[in-house]
């Protein structure tokens, strides 16, 4: 299996484990209930080498809440979720070590109703 499809089911497994609702591939629909979270985008860079496979893969977490007086709540959310990212060291194919976590939370108001938007990006090394 290809490192970074390896690496989002195992995070999509183990984000649904946490109890809050998790979506990938599009955002849930209007009226779905807040928090939740969205595994996103991936991105995956191999380093040169003709025999062994390792490299990079970087992947985008999201955490919506509708409550902007919440940013503890989104906080707190975004701590788990980098707890569980770094916990990964081993799936079936490959070695893992998180290399780098970005964090942000921003204000949000694309919609009628104000959002808070956590956001993780995450180095992943594999081997």
């Amino acid at each position: 299996m290809d490192p970074q499809q390896e690496l989002f089911s195992t995070l999509l497994t183990e984000l649904k484990n946490t109890g809050y609702d998790v979506y990938d591939g599009f955002l849930p629909p209007d009226n779905t209930p807040y928090p939740f979270v969205y595994l996103a985008d991936s991105q995956q860079i191999d380093d040169r080498n003709k025999t062994a496979v390792f490299g990079s893969v970087y992947q985008t977490i999201d955490v919506w809440n509708n409550n902007p007086k919440k940013r503890g709540d989104v906080s707190q959310i975004l701590l788990k979720i980098k707890g569980i990212c770094r916990a990964i060291r081993r799936t079936p194919n490959f070695n893992w070590d998180v290399r780098n976590i970005e964090q942000r939370i921003l204000s949000d108001t694309t919609t009628t109703q104000p959002l808070l938007h956590g956001i993780l990006n995450v180095e992943f090394y594999f081997d």
